[in-house]
């Protein structure tokens, strides 16, 4: 069970988020999901990891009791054997041998409590290194989550920055599409051409009071010849009648 957590969180945590991220309908979505679901597989393992070290707690307490129990037998053995050889010492063999006897009981549950404390302790020294390992890859998952966490921030500003950058830009383009100086522009070219044709129009004017004026002028001198041929006959009319 505990190695499934373990395999399930470092595979998530070595999946390749900018690919994850360039199928996802909606990355931020995804990506708060991640966190949720590495989150959630996180309190699993610490769940493991702490019945991990309750059971080394109890392996610690039964190796205690029997490393206990093996110094009281001792002790009550060597009260024992203190107490034969005080019987002995005053002559009385009968009891001095029964305490020998209790000593001896006492000698042999040491000497088993003593037995199950030492082929406890391989288990107990295999349950620390355990414990330790676990513990060691619990704080790697929570830096993990940390760093997962902290590249979520990232990409979702990140997203929203390019976002705004987006809707400016669209903002820009239809600003530009309705640009008010081209309509200006366009009604600065009417009034040109306007002006143009009125110029136009001026010098049309212009040319034909030109024409009048010089037709008046080959008028008046058309008059003049007239008037010099009337007077050349004129004199011509008066020399002959003289």
């Amino acid at each position: 069970m505990k190695q499934s957590i373990f395999a399930r969180v470092a595979q998530l945590a070595k999946a390749n988020l900018n690919a994850l991220l360039d199928s996802a309908e909606d990355p931020q979505k995804m990506l708060d999901q991640m966190v949720r679901d590495y989150s959630e597989n996180i309190r699993e393992a610490e769940s493991a990891v702490a019945q991990t070290i309750g059971n080394l707690r109890m392996a610690e307490e039964d190796h205690a009791r029997a490393v206990n129990e093996a110094n009281t037998w001792g002790s009550k053995a060597i009260a024992a054997s203190r107490k034969a050889d005080e019987f002995r010492a005053a002559g009385n063999a009968v009891d001095a041998d029964k305490f020998d006897a209790l000593a001896k009981v006492a000698i042999g549950r040491q000497m088993t409590a003593e037995s199950t404390a030492k082929a406890q302790e391989p288990n107990l020294a295999a349950q620390n290194q355990v414990v330790d390992k676990l513990k060691n890859g619990l704080g790697e998952m929570r830096g993990k989550l940390g760093e997962l966490t902290a590249k979520r921030n990232e990409l979702v500003n990140r997203s929203r920055v390019a976002a705004a950058q987006s809707q400016v830009h669209d903002a820009l383009k239809a600003l530009d599409a309705g640009d008010p100086t081209s309509a200006i522009g366009r009604y600065e070219e009417n009034i040109r051409r306007q002006e143009a044709t009125v110029r136009g129009q001026q010098e049309l004017a212009a040319s034909s009071l030109e024409a009048r004026f010089a037709s008046l002028e080959d008028l008046g001198e058309q008059t003049e010849v007239e008037a010099r041929l009337a007077a050349l006959k004129s004199i011509d009319r008066k020399a002959i009648d003289y």
